[in-house]
């Protein structure tokens, strides 16, 4: 659509008192199509031109010169209403998408700068729960959303591998544990041992004292106690990946928590020497109260330091590190105020660059009572959503298409796309009640229901196979051809659009609309059995549409399969 919008620019520029820019930013996208593809609205230009919005409206649309991009210009009321030129549209568009395939839909808005993406985080040696996958999946959308856009990402996992937990791990190893089962399944016998170990305290107090010393002895760098923890995190984190395979989920650094301890005197010395620290019952804070907030404790009154001191430690680490452009924090909502004082207290250091610090808030996930059991009580896993998934997937593939080759993987490609998109299709500042109906519906807005879409256009294509990949879009007339030309045209727009508010839900909406507008088209207008000229410009069009299902559903870190 950028070539639309460029000329529109064109045609305002010696007719407004305003720049070029200031029109492309103000230029709307009209709630329906009957209304045109774009709008320019006059309200800001009343007080120059010492008119009414619905004048100036008028007068301009009057005096606009003709484009051939544009099939009519129109006032209605404060707005100029733009109607692209269907033929030109529809050329512009197909050959774009198949000319430059994968690629169709990214932009270079960010060549040149760095965005850095915490998401994820788990803790060492405890299960990777349902609870994680929020931060995880609309973590590693973002990334690949920014990638699209030009920039260079880094996605850290800024792991929990540090605090007096460890202490608590290596008395119960040292009094219970065995080698073979931690070896065997490190995640689930770690999460036995630190349970047990909290039973067992309430009868023995003397437990809590012991883990106390043997975290003083790990600070100390006691060598012992150093090879327990090096152990609990790289089976820990080796299981992790596991898991992050299965997602298709990467990490460009896995520095965690502990990564920071040499670093985290030099911090607060930072601090300290800008006289931003006072004393409050023993424990060094910082003051937020012009804030409006409360203080920022960056170590406590015995000196054990905080998730502050360690994030402002990372924030600066990663600023001399990568220079980035903008930080993302993909973090639950109910850490709002942890980062706002970390924020803060980075501004009161003197650091401009906190202001592009963003903290990304997401709700809560939830299951409907009775959906599913789990092998800890309360605690969902993770891998059971992800297993549970593919066996349903599994079993309605069975139903609907029994001869299907690779159903296992297709099933796999369709039970995890569903878990993925039944998060990333809801605004992540939303609480989530996890349906197993609704996420494995083909019809819905979910993923099997784009996937499907996908895979039909894929069957058509290869049952055309004497297509000779020349075709006229000019032909894409129809108003159902036209529905689907507009979507395929702003894919562009909903990439920078969900960056410009971190919401992979825009990229889901956009999907879902477009496999809606293939279906409509589908059913009302013939492609195999169309004349030899509309089938050629129909079947690239369609070709189009698979093309841009795929681009979108790898933004979301979902598998676009080839038949279902």
């Amino acid at each position: 659509m950028q070539m639309f919008r460029n000329e529109i620019c064109n045609l305002l520029s010696g007719f407004v008192p305003i720049d070029s820019q200031q029109i492309m930013a103000d230029l709307e996208t009209p709630p329906t199509a009957e209304m045109g593809d774009f709008a320019f609205p006059c309200f800001k230009l009343a007080k120059e031109m010492r008119n009414s919005p619905v004048k100036i409206a008028s007068e301009l649309a009057e005096r606009l010169p003709v484009s051939d991009l544009f099939a009519c210009i129109e006032a209605r009321g404060p707005y100029i209403n733009f109607f692209c030129n269907r033929q030109k549209l529809a050329l512009v568009t197909v050959h774009a998408v198949l000319e430059q395939q994968e690629e169709y839909g990214k932009l270079q808005v960010g060549q040149g700068k760095t965005i850095v993406i915490d998401f994820s985080a788990p803790n060492i040696a405890k299960p990777f729960g349902i609870g994680h996958l929020r931060s995880t999946v609309i973590g590693h959308s973002l990334y690949q959303i920014y990638l699209a856009l030009g920039y260079q990402c880094v996605g850290i996992n800024h792991l929990g591998d540090w605090g007096t937990q460890f202490g608590k791990l290596i008395v119960a190893y040292l009094k219970w544990g065995d080698d073979a089962r931690l070896e065997e399944d490190p995640i689930t016998y770690l999460y036995e041992l630190y349970v047990r170990f909290h039973r067992e305290e309430e009868a023995e107090p003397v437990l809590a004292e012991e883990a106390r010393s043997w975290f003083k002895r790990l600070e100390d760098g006691d060598e012992s106690a150093r090879l327990l923890w090096q152990r609990f995190r790289e089976l820990s984190l080796a299981e992790f990946k596991r898991i992050y395979n299965l997602l298709g989920v990467r990490f460009d650094s896995y520095q965690g928590e502990s990564f920071y301890n040499e670093l985290l005197a030099d911090t607060i010395s930072q601090v300290e020497e800008q006289g931003l620290t006072e004393i409050s019952a023993g424990a060094l804070i910082v003051s937020l109260e012009e804030q409006g907030m409360p203080p920022c404790l960056l170590r406590k009154q015995d000196g054990a330091t905080l998730y502050a001191t360690r994030d402002l430690c990372a924030a600066i680490y990663r600023y001399q590190t990568y220079g980035f452009e903008k930080m993302l924090y993909v973090v639950g909502a109910d850490q709002t105020l942890h980062f706002q004082q970390v924020f803060s207290v980075l501004k009161k250091m003197g650091y401009a660059w906190a202001e592009r610090c963003v903290h990304v808030p997401f709700g809560l996930i939830g299951f409907k009572e009775g959906k599913m059991s789990t092998r800890q009580g309360t605690l969902v896993f993770l891998e059971d959503v992800l297993d549970r998934a593919t066996e349903l997937a599994l079993q309605i593939i069975q139903e609907k298409n029994a001869g299907l080759e690779n159903k296992a993987e297709v099933a796999r490609q369709v039970g995890i796309g569903a878990v993925i998109f039944g998060d990333l299709s809801n605004d992540r500042v939303k609480n989530i009640e996890f349906d197993w109906e609704k996420v494995l519906d083909f019809t819905g807005e979910t993923a099997p229901y784009v996937q499907y879409a996908h895979a039909r256009i894929c069957s058509i294509l290869r049952k055309a196979e004497d297509w000779p990949g020349r075709y006229d879009a000019t032909l894409l007339g129809t108003d159902e051809e036209q529905a689907v030309v507009r979507t395929l045209a702003r894919f562009s727009d909903a990439i920078v659009r969900a960056a410009e508010i971190d919401k992979p839900s825009v990229i889901a909406r956009y999907l879902v609309d477009l496999a809606a507008e293939f279906n409509k088209f589908y059913h009302q207008c013939p492609v195999l059995h169309a004349e030899e000229k509309l089938r050629n410009a129909r079947l690239a069009l369609i070709d189009a549409v698979r093309q841009v299902l795929l681009n979108g559903l790898a933004l979301l870190g979902i598998a676009a399969p080839q038949e279902m």
